[in-house]
């Protein structure tokens, strides 16, 4: 999930810290339902590499999924799950992925117009009413496609400095998808729907609307029943089943930019019951969606094509890797090539996830510390270009 302006978090979080708890280590236990190779992986040193100098450097903790076709799957972890209790990270263990979600809310999109439920190309006022369409401009015009490639215009009700401000006052609130709306309410469209691409988390709390209104149940069991269990990802729910469930590992935030962190684990509940953000899950589970995905196990192929037609904003990020918009997933080019991708925040946790697919390599990996120093290592172009030039990850180590 786009994240709050740090700015503000300064002023504000120091007034709402909790204190580590006392937690046993095997609060954290975890196992794969699969046999692990990870150890005999001719690149298991150079992965391993990857996320130990990242703890080095200060982040907290850090696991990843490697899969590439020659040399297969490898999982690996370093650093803390716990720091108050001194628990290692496991591979297996759980976090907060935010936004990756987005992925799984267009997948979903995309199934039920297979099923002929709607068309992208309607509006998404042919399916939604009241305020959320008369009070958000553009979105009573906006279509299904637009609200997935972020292509509507609506303003994202994240940046809304009363938004920030209100959650910053209370970060252990639990907001839910309407009270959230409400701050993208007579706020101005930043473009005439499909003029340009610009991210909006309110676009895809719509679209979480939109399929609970076709299934008639809450949308994160719409994902369980179409993804989560069809694809047997064991470790993977939505924070609003259980928001803090047994097993996730602590978030922490570099709150003065020293690296010196603080707690947040109960700090992330603007995005508990909203298809923006709020998926739980491990780099393991994660590979498996996203090769499930690319190789087109989970919508057809003509679905595939349209989630991959890519539309190029019209300002360029200069900070970042060249980029295009998707339905659900961005394309980058990188020195080692295109790679498909979606990144996730949420207070104290980050993930990221990519697929090239010149040669099918997947990498995600997911951490439990963001702000401050610590999002040099982890989020920033300098960061994603320090783990995929690794030897190994893209070429092959032999033994």
């Amino acid at each position: 999930m786009a994240r709050i302006a740090y700015s503000l978090l300064i002023l504000l979080l120091f007034a709402s810290c909790r204190e580590g708890e006392e937690i046993n280590a095997s609060f954290y236990d975890c196992e794969f339902n699969f046999t692990d190779s990870s150890l005999t992986n001719p690149s298991r040193a150079a992965y391993q590499s990857v996320l130990d100098n990242m703890t080095h450097r200060g982040v907290v903790g850090v696991t990843m999924s490697v899969y590439h076709p020659q040399t297969g799957l490898w999982l690996g972890a370093s650093g803390k799950a716990d720091l108050h209790n001194h628990v290692t990270m496991q591979p297996c263990n759980i976090s907060r992925v935010g936004s990756t979600v987005k992925m799984f809310t267009a997948t979903t999109v995309l199934l039920l117009a297979e099923e002929g439920k709607f068309g992208l190309d309607d509006k998404i006022s042919d399916y939604l009413s009241g305020d959320i369409i008369d009070k958000i401009e553009n979105a009573d015009k906006a279509t299904i496609r637009q609200l997935l490639q972020h292509s509507s215009g609506i303003y994202n009700y994240i940046q809304n400095p009363k938004f920030q401000t209100a959650s910053l006052n209370d970060l252990i609130r639990e907001w839910k998808p309407n009270d959230l709306l409400k701050y993208a309410y007579h706020q101005k469209s930043y473009f005439k729907p499909g003029e340009d691409v610009r991210y909006s988390n309110t676009g895809y709390i719509m679209l979480g609307k939109l399929i609970e209104h076709i299934e008639g149940k809450p949308f994160y069991d719409v994902f369980e029943d179409k993804i989560f269990g069809p694809l047997n990802l064991t470790k993977t729910q939505f924070a609003a089943a259980d928001p803090v469930p047994d097993g996730i590992v602590r978030g922490y935030i570099d709150l003065y930019s020293n690296l010196q962190v603080i707690e947040s684990t109960y700090f992330s509940g603007w995005d508990y019951y909203t298809a923006d953000g709020g998926l739980i899950s491990n780099p393991a589970d994660m590979s498996v969606f996203f090769q499930a995905l690319m190789n087109g196990q989970i919508i057809n192929s003509a679905s595939l094509n349209q989630m991959l037609t890519w539309k190029t904003p019209n300002e360029k990020d200069p900070d970042f890797f060249p980029i295009a918009y998707g339905l659900g997933i961005f394309k980058i080019e990188t020195p080692q090539g295109t790679a498909y991708m979606h990144s996730g925040d949420a207070i104290g946790y980050y993930a990221n996830m990519l697929y090239f697919p010149d040669n099918g390599v997947t990498i995600v990996y997911a951490v439990n510390s963001n702000y401050g120093d610590i999002d040099q290592f982890v989020s920033t172009r300098e960061a994603m270009e320090g783990i995929i030039s690794v030897k190994g990850i893209i070429s092959v180590i032999r033994d």
